[in-house]
């Protein structure tokens, strides 16, 4: 691997940034001042060390985001602003992407990685992973609608998977529900179609968990951060390299 990208992985900087702080001489290769960013290093085995700081290459990185409203699922985009837009430079240059979609008006647990393999594990239709959402609906929700979901709702395009709704509280009143629904499935607005055929409207819905992961309640809309161990631990269930 390239020194100058190495140095971009290990969060150091932009490859700008690195190029002037290799000219600077503050980075050594096997306790050797290197200055040419075109040196090839093996990134297991040589010792690279950016201000005496011996660095650690990471091959896959993990965000866990609160996506918030108004941001789309995706790495790039001419009309609106992404979630990639909501990452500092350093992450950015990790070539992170989200795992999954969450539609634009749909806040809630995004996981961000460059780990293309536990993507494709996560979003796979065979492994069926639960994704749990929450959801304030216009209309009053029933235990019929318990039932229609447990069955297994017919759409036009589609029969959805058996699922679980878990009525929280209703406002007669307002004429309001406020429900959890849990799917293994992740078919387009399919939350919002499998409420609306039961003649009412989600206004508002957060998704609060995929797979073993749960969405951080101490994290802001906006706001992101590292997965911790014990959340790459859970991750270990679908046998790819973290």
């Amino acid at each position: 691997m390239r020194l100058d990208k190495f140095l971009v992985a290990c969060g150091v900087g932009s490859r700008t940034e690195v190029k002037k702080i290799l000219k600077a001489g503050q980075v050594s290769v096997n306790q050797v001042v290197e200055k040419s960013a075109k040196r090839h290093i093996n990134e297991e085995q040589d010792e690279v060390a950016y201000q005496g700081q011996v660095l650690t290459y990471e091959k896959f990185v993990y965000y866990l985001l609160n996506k918030p409203k108004g941001v789309i699922s995706a790495t790039e985009d001419s009309k609106h602003r992404t979630v990639l837009d909501l990452l500092d430079e350093t992450a950015r240059q990790k070539e992170v992407f989200p795992v999954g979609r969450l539609d634009i008006d749909t806040h809630g647990l995004l996981l961000l990685t460059n780990n293309g393999a536990l993507a494709h594990e996560m979003l796979s239709p065979k492994k069926h992973v639960e994704k749990l959402y929450q959801a304030e609906v216009a209309g009053i929700m029933t235990q019929e609608d318990v039932s229609c979901f447990a069955q297994g709702i017919e759409l036009k395009d589609f029969t959805c998977q058996p699922a679980d709704l878990d009525i929280l509280a209703t406002d007669e009143k307002e004429q309001t529900s406020r429900v959890q629904i849990r799917i293994a499935e992740g078919k387009f607005h399919q939350v919002k179609r499998m409420v609306a055929a039961c003649g009412k409207q989600v206004t508002d819905l957060q998704r609060l968990s995929m797979g073993p992961l749960v969405l951080d309640t101490a994290l802001a809309l906006g706001a992101y951060r590292r997965l911790n161990a014990r959340e790459l631990e859970l991750l270990a269930i679908f046998g790819v390299e973290l």
